[in-house]
């Protein structure tokens, strides 16, 4: 009788414990189910500069002269654009002029002619004869007008292609979408926009030198200061160009 007791009573015990066992493993999963690792919530930063980040790299500028097959020399407007192109060149190139020349096209001819002035314009702006070079191609399709292409490389900057979108933006279990962290892929255009529009990628990255001061301008304050004058400038109408009399 006290054997039989004994069984119960240890059978109980093993039941209460099974029991509180399993309770645990479900909290468990539940809880391992909300809970994320920090770095998965941290895995896409919450400022756009740091998403789409600009980088400096080395990219082309290619300028493009289109050359009929009837003529052999440039345009005005085209040599503008050369010389133009080649002011570019001595400010922000990196390596040398290279003019893609097409060949056993119908213009073959008036190109070469045409890039001969080319060369003569850009030696004209003081790029050396041994940065200039030349490099044949020949078009896939000969029934399309066939171009010159001068090309250099520079310093540019640039960002990741936009248009990504790793996480959906509807409700959803997501703790990015809980947390309501921005979408990955906001503030990727303006980051694109920027790098395409700034002039020296270096800005980016550190400030330019500062430039001497205008020295007329500080001559003349400089002057007034020490006759003890107000250093302030003064125009002699100052009503002159206004188009409203509000706030006077």
């Amino acid at each position: 009788m006290a054997d039989t007791k004994l069984r119960r009573t240890e059978a109980g015990r093993f039941a209460a414990l099974a029991a509180r066992i399993v309770v645990s493993v479900a909290a468990a999963t539940t809880l391992a189910g909300c809970y994320q690792p920090r770095e998965q919530l941290a895995s896409a930063p919450s400022d756009y500069r740091d998403r789409h980040p600009i980088s400096i790299v080395e990219g082309d500028r290619t300028m493009t002269v289109f050359v009929g097959s009837q003529r052999g020399g440039l345009m005005p407007a085209q040599r503008a654009e050369v010389l133009q192109f080649s002011q570019g060149w001595r400010r922000e190139a990196t390596g040398t002029v290279i003019l893609d020349v097409p060949v056993h096209a119908p213009n073959e001819k008036a190109a070469m002619e045409a890039v001969r002035e080319i060369q003569s314009l850009l030696r004209a702006s003081d790029i050396p004869a041994a940065a200039i070079r030349i490099r044949q191609y020949q078009p896939a399709d000969p029934a399309r007008l066939a171009s010159i292409k001068i090309n250099y490389t520079r310093i540019a900057a640039a960002t990741d292609e936009c248009g990504r979108w790793p996480k959906d933006l509807a409700a959803s279990n997501d703790p990015d979408w809980e947390n309501n962290r921005p979408f990955f892929n906001l503030g990727c255009a303006s980051q694109h926009n920027v790098a395409a529009m700034v002039d020296n990628p270096a800005d980016l990255v550190q400030p330019r030198g500062e430039t001497g001061a205008y020295a007329p301008r500080r001559s003349q304050a400089l002057d007034k200061y020490r006759k003890g004058e107000s250093t302030a400038t003064v125009y002699p109408n100052p009503n002159q160009g206004k188009i409203s009399d509000i706030g006077q």
